[in-house]
């Protein structure tokens, strides 16, 4: 570009900022002729037709507290329901395969798999404290969670 179109181009900026400038400062405050004064009721009757619901500041927040006593009065009848119902107590059962060369960790991580001990790690000091590690019998045997860990240490060590 040239010194002299640019000279134009800056010149052509700023008449236009000028003529929106004056037009802000010096035009209409307000748009006028395109809107009529509505009254409040009018408005009202005109929102309701269309399916709108108006409420005040008070209702609105009646209604909202309202809302919140209700949640709270079902959050506790959910809780008094939940106290009354018995707890049902999942039993898990499995049939425990060991074979020869099998140690206690080997079987208790079998069995916290299976979800009948908790701690295989716990299982297994258990067999070492009670001096049964040596003698872990290769069979099939069938146990559940509900058995103590020493009833499932005697029906599979000797």
């Amino acid at each position: 570009m040239t010194s002299k179109s640019m000279r134009s181009f800056a010149g052509g900026l700023f008449v236009a900022a000028g003529l929106c400038g004056a037009v802000y400062f010096f035009g209409p405050g307000e748009a006028t002729g395109t809107s009529e004064e509505i009254s409040d009721d009018d408005m009202k009757a005109s929102l309701t037709s269309k399916g709108y619901v108006i409420h005040s500041e008070k209702e609105w927040e009646d209604q909202i507290a309202e809302a919140e006593s209700m949640k709270e009065q079902m959050d506790a009848a959910k809780e008094k329901e939940a106290e009354k119902e018995p707890k049902e107590k999942i039993v898990y059962r499995t049939v425990l395969k060991v074979s020869k060369g099998s140690t206690s960790i080997d079987v208790g991580k079998t069995l916290q798999k299976a979800k009948v001990i908790k701690n295989a790690n716990a299982f297994s000091d258990e067999v070492e404290k009670k001096g049964k590690a040596n003698g872990l019998r290769p069979g099939t045997y069938e146990v559940d969670s509900k058995m103590s860990t020493e009833k499932i240490i005697s029906i599979i060590f000797k």
